[in-house]
């Protein structure tokens, strides 16, 4: 088997190619105002027909700054990493969610002796209501960068039951992005596409609806079907080397006993993630507050395991340097996007398509539109970014090929959702797979066939769009 390279080196091999892009595409720009949509928020977004050549910007030594400013590009979610892997990294040194992980499942599982949950299966069980809830905050709030945090969690649990960190991974963060992809009430998604659409805020959703009921199916699914495989023959899962780092966290705890001291981290955990649930869906928390959040268990579960302050700092420092080449990756992969806005070739690109849409049918222009934002997705992964760009000519071109404004947000909520999961240039993706020790070319070889299959399933679920008459269509 041929040797997966290096995330540094297929990340780098991106930024040289998006770097020869800037010599063979021709600069050009969009005119930007600033509009007040339908919902009373401003934003900027490009004018219509305001497309014009600019001079070229070709990258050369860029390439080398590209983590520089890649990280002062995303010195967010940057920061959030290294916070939430040092707290996290006080919380496990306790050992109380491997501990309380075994307890659960123990208790969990005396429900066995229930015919039906014995044919359901108690693991079939947990895997899919955990992906439910998770696909559901992904849905309704938007749920993306908070998944990083999960993923401590939801690995010791998968490698318990007898899968994979893959599996765990898929149990938090796949969920929530597949419920992302097929949201009804996003926010930062349909709530930003629809008010520059003009549209009224969070229509269609009766469709949508069904949309995310469908992908979620297929998403929960797919899980269980490659969690199956791997429980039945371990050796089957790309990660099964790798998780000789979980399986040791597993050996090393196996034997303890849920204690005062475990019980009370856990209460702390438990109130932790309650807090970023309400925190983000009232009072509209980022990362600035759930870094905080995080850093504040992290400290209270050290007091808690009896660690002086010393103790505490040590062991968080300790947690930012294991979590620290993820950091760095996506400081790296952030470079891409920064190539190809310096170069100005962006809205050349995007320019270029939508000269050739009104040429088309409405199925092969719908097809376009979908698979340029599902592309465009890879280099540019804000959601809102990306409706800002291309929301104003889209819509336009929707009117003249007399394809409804809605399924061109719908085209805009797939083509952003999906690719998430796969692209570097995702500083979550990286993240999680930073924590999960899972490097990125391994991960990209296992989900890619996933993610087609959502990608092509996103395409089937427009089409009735064309041809019946929706509520909000």
């Amino acid at each position: 088997m041929k040797r997966i390279p290096h995330t540094f080196t297929i990340v780098f091999a991106l930024i040289v190619l998006s770097a020869v892009l800037t010599w063979v595409v021709p600069a050009g720009e969009f005119t930007r105002e600033t509009i007040t949509d339908v919902n009373g928020d401003s934003r900027e977004v490009v004018v219509n027909g305001s497309f014009h050549y600019v001079d070229s910007a070709p990258q050369t030594w860029q390439v080398f700054s590209a983590l520089f400013n890649g990280f002062k590009e995303n010195s967010g979610i940057i920061v959030f990493i290294l916070m939430v892997g040092g707290a996290f990294y006080i919380l496990n040194n306790s050992h109380a969610i491997d501990v309380g992980v075994m307890a659960f499942l123990r208790k969990v599982r005396r429900l066995g002796r229930y015919k039906l949950i014995e044919k359901l299966g108690v693991d079939n069980i947990i895997i899919t209501f955990v992906m439910l809830m998770f696909s559901l905050f992904g849905a309704v709030f938007g749920m993306s960068e908070e998944t990083i945090a999960f993923v401590v969690v939801f690995i010791p649990l998968a490698i318990q039951m007898g899968y994979d960190s893959i599996v765990g991974v898929c149990m938090c963060y796949v969920a929530a992005h597949v419920g992302f992809a097929g949201a009804m009430l996003n926010p930062f998604t349909i709530g930003i596409a629809q008010g520059i659409a003009d549209l009224q805020l969070f229509s269609g959703l009766e469709y949508r609806l069904f949309c995310w009921a469908v992908l979620t199916v297929i998403g929960i699914a797919f899980v269980l079907w490659y969690a199956h495989r791997v429980k039945a023959k371990p050796e089957r899962s790309p990660v099964y080397k790798l998780d000789d780092y979980w399986r040791e966290r597993q050996l090393n705890t196996e034997h303890s006993t849920l204690n005062t001291k475990h019980i009370l981290i856990l209460i702390v955990l438990l109130l932790t993630i309650v807090a970023l649930v309400v925190g983000v869906l009232k009072w509209d928390w980022y990362i600035e507050e759930i870094s905080a959040l995080f850093l504040a268990m992290g400290i209270v579960s050290g007091i808690i395991d009896r660690q002086g302050a010393d103790g505490i700092a040590k062991l968080f420092l300790a947690g930012c340097k294991d979590i620290l080449s993820a950091a760095l990756v996506v400081g790296l992969a952030t470079g891409i996007i920064v190539i190809l806005r310096d170069g100005h070739v962006i809205d050349t690109i995007l320019y270029g398509l939508t000269r050739s849409l009104g040429k088309l049918g409405e199925v092969a222009s719908l097809a376009v539109m979908y698979v340029f934002q599902t592309l465009l997705n890879v280099v540019m992964p804000s959601g809102s970014a990306k409706a800002a760009l291309t929301m104003p000519i889209m819509t336009q071109f929707a009117d003249q090929i007399e394809v409804s404004r809605q399924t061109t947000v719908l085209a805009f909520q797939f083509g952003d959702g999906f690719t998430n999961m796969l692209t570097p240039t995702s500083g979550v993706l990286i993240g999680v797979l930073g924590i999960a020790r899972i490097p990125y070319g391994t991960w990209l070889k296992w989900v890619w066939k996933f993610i087609l299959a959502l990608i092509l399933l996103g395409f089937l679920l427009m089409l009735p769009t064309l041809w019946m008459h929706l509520p909000g269509f």
